[in-house]
């Protein structure tokens, strides 16, 4: 296992083969968001995003708490300074702008999860909660809207009617519930969540590499342009999957019966 260190270390970032795991490491502050931890998660993502030998990420955090938010006071006079925007070469951990994910992320959260923790995993692939989560999408309450999201993919995952009783008031809702409005993959009891996460990254990681990033890209489509858009653009994929390493080994192994060991390309 390999560490990458930062100056401030609000992100910890370490590799275990195939997977990246990125934790949000400011438990003191219960994890809330300040410039400097925005930036370095992102630096985080990209660096998975650009190294070939990585097939999944997950994101957890360090402490009793995913996290509490944004830290309001931090950022009040960073808004307009560049704190939420990213060039075409970096992940946006929101996926709101910045360069588009290519590969999957796997989060684990436990304890408080606040307005920017709720919309970070709204833009993952795959969320497993603990059963002492504690949501809460409450920016209308501190005077200012959602941004990072939950305007869209919040109501895409609930429906309407579902999500703007916790959208317009801000209240509280437990992983019971958040499970119920689908903004969740599965609730485990408290202190599993990430053993469990870690078990679907090591299975994510199992599969083909360029099928799962073209099976992601598909789906990507599909939410942001609509089905129309994503079923055009489906057949695309294929010429280039169909003549890949990975298309051969996974014939051979069917055959074979045996595991496929697949390369990525």
């Amino acid at each position: 296992m390999t560490t990458q260190n930062d100056t401030s270390n609000r992100i910890t970032y370490e590799t275990d083969g195939y997977i990246c795991l990125i934790g949000l490491n400011r438990a003191d502050k219960r994890n809330a968001f300040d410039s400097h931890m925005i930036k370095q998660l992102s630096e985080a993502l990209t660096d998975y995003e650009n190294d070939d030998n990585l097939r999944c990420a997950l994101i957890f955090a360090h402490g009793e708490h995913f996290t509490a938010g944004l830290d309001l006071m931090e950022l009040q006079d960073k808004w307009d300074k560049g704190a939420f925007e990213f060039s075409d070469n970096e992940i946006d951990p929101w996926g709101i702008g910045g360069k588009l994910r290519t590969k999957p992320v796997v989060v684990a959260i436990q304890g408080t999860c606040f307005t920017a923790g709720i919309e970070l995993m709204l833009n993952s692939d795959v969320v497993v909660a603990s059963d002492n989560c504690n949501f809460a999408q409450m920016e209308v309450q501190r005077g200012i809207m959602p941004f990072g999201g939950a305007t869209v993919r919040f109501v895409a995952a609930a429906g309407w009617q579902k999500a703007m009783p916790y959208l317009l008031t801000g209240k509280n809702f437990d992983a019971q519930t958040a499970d119920r409005l689908n903004l969740v993959s599965e609730v485990v009891p408290n202190g599993e969540e990430y053993e469990r996460a870690l078990t679907i990254a090591k299975e994510i990681c199992t599969a083909a590499p360029l099928g799962v990033q073209g099976l992601l890209s598909s789906a990507q489509d599909a939410s942001r342009n609509g089905t129309k858009s994503a079923l055009a653009n489906i057949h695309g994929y294929l010429p280039h999957l169909f003549h890949s390493e990975d298309a051969k080994e996974g014939a051979m192994a069917m055959v074979e019966r045996r595991e496929p060991e697949f390369k990525g390309r």
